[in-house]
C-alpha cells in the first residue's frame, strides 16, 4: 500500500506548530522576498497549499514506480513549510554562492536594464522587457527610439543597467504617448517580451485560454448561484494533445455516498442498512 500524508511541516522541531499557507510564507522567506523592504507580503496565490499537494502527487507517482520495481509500498509525505523553502531555494543558493543576501524583489538589483511595469496612455499599465543587446536594438526600432539606439552609453546591457534610473525615467515619459494595446501590437510583431497587466476576473474572457480549452464549465453547488455553470481552470498540461477535462462537478453533500461504499465492496443491502441507521448520510 502507498499512503500519502500532506502536512504543515515534516517531522522535526517545528512539526507541532499549526501551519497555514501564510504562516509558512512568513517563516520560509517568501513573504520577505515578495514584499518591499520592511514590509513582508504574502504571494498573491495560495502557492504552498497548491504546490504542497502537487509535490505530494509527484511523490505518489514516484512511489508507484518504485512499487512496480520492488513490489513494496511506502509512506510519502509532503509539507507546506518544506515546499515554501524549496520555492525560495534560488535565493538561498545565491547567498551561499556570493555571500550577499538577496534583496526583496521590489528592491532587487535588476540584471536587465528593461524589465519593468510602465504606466502608459490613459493610465494603463503594461510590463515590457528587453533582456539582451539584440532585444534592445529591436526595442528601439519598434518604438522609434533612434537616438537611444545610437547612444554609445547604452550600447551594452551592463551599461544600460548602470543608467537605469535616468533610462527608465526617459522611457516612462516617451511611453505615455502609446496605449497598452498599441504597445502590445508592436511588441508581439517584433517578438519582444511583454504582458498587459490583467486581473483574475479578466482571464475568464481571455481568447487564448478559451481557444486552447484552458477553462471548462462546472456547476456551483451552493450559494446564490447554486446550479449555475461557471468557468474553472483545468490542469495546465496536455496528455496526448488533450487537456484533461472535468471528471465530476463539485459534489453535493453526500451525493456519492452510495457509490463510494459500493466501490469499497460493501454489499447493497448493507449500504441501505447503514443509510437507514444514519451511520452514513
Amino acid at each position: 500500500m502507498i499512503h500519502a500524508s500532506l502536512k504543515g511541516l515534516l517531522l522535526g522541531p517545528y512539526d507541532h506548530r499549526t501551519a497555514l499557507d501564510e504562516v509558512v510564507q512568513m517563516m520560509g522567506g517568501l513573504a520577505y522576498m515578495t514584499g518591499r523592504p520592511g514590509d513582508p507580503l504574502r504571494a498573491g496565490s495560495s502557492v504552498n497549499d497548491i504546490m504542497g499537494g502537487m509535490f505530494g502527487a509527484i511523490a505518489i507517482l514516484g512511489a508507484l514506480i518504485q512499487r512496480g520495481i520492488s513490489g513494496r509500498g511506502m509512506e510519502v509525505q509532503s509539507a507546506l513549510f518544506e515546499n515554501n523553502v524549496f520555492l525560495v531555494g534560488q535565493h538561498m543558493l545565491q547567498y551561499a554562492i556570493t555571500g550577499k543576501p538577496a534583496a526583496p524583489m521590489p528592491a532587487r538589483i535588476s540584471p536587465w536594464a528593461i524589465y519593468d511595469v510602465f504606466t502608459v496612455k490613459d493610465g494603463e499599465q503594461i510590463f515590457l522587457a528587453a533582456v539582451s543587446d539584440a532585444q534592445w536594438l529591436t526595442f528601439c526600432d519598434a518604438l522609434g527610439l533612434a537616438d537611444l539606439k545610437a547612444d554609445p552609453a547604452l550600447k551594452t546591457n551592463n551599461e544600460r543597467v548602470r543608467a537605469r534610473p535616468t533610462l527608465l525615467a526617459e522611457l516612462g515619459r516617451r511611453l505615455k504617448e502609446f496605449s497598452a494595446a498599441e504597445l502590445s501590437r508592436r511588441f508581439e510583431a517584433a517578438g519582444l517580451p511583454f504582458a498587459p497587466i490583467m486581473k483574475p476576473e479578466q482571464l475568464l474572457d481571455d481568447p487564448h485560454l478559451n481557444a486552447t480549452g484552458g477553462l471548462a464549465d462546472i456547476l456551483l453547488t451552493d450559494g446564490e448561484r447554486a446550479g449555475q455553470p461557471v468557468k474553472a481552470t483545468l490542469f495546465p498540461f496536455t496528455l496526448d494533445g488533450q487537456r484533461p477535462g472535468v471528471r465530476l462537478n463539485p459534489p453535493q453533500r453526500g451525493e456519492h455516498t452510495h457509490e463510494v461504499l459500493a466501490a469499497l465492496g460493501i454489499p447493497e443491502p448493507e449500504i441501505d442498512a447503514l443509510i437507514d441507521a444514519r451511520a452514513v448520510a
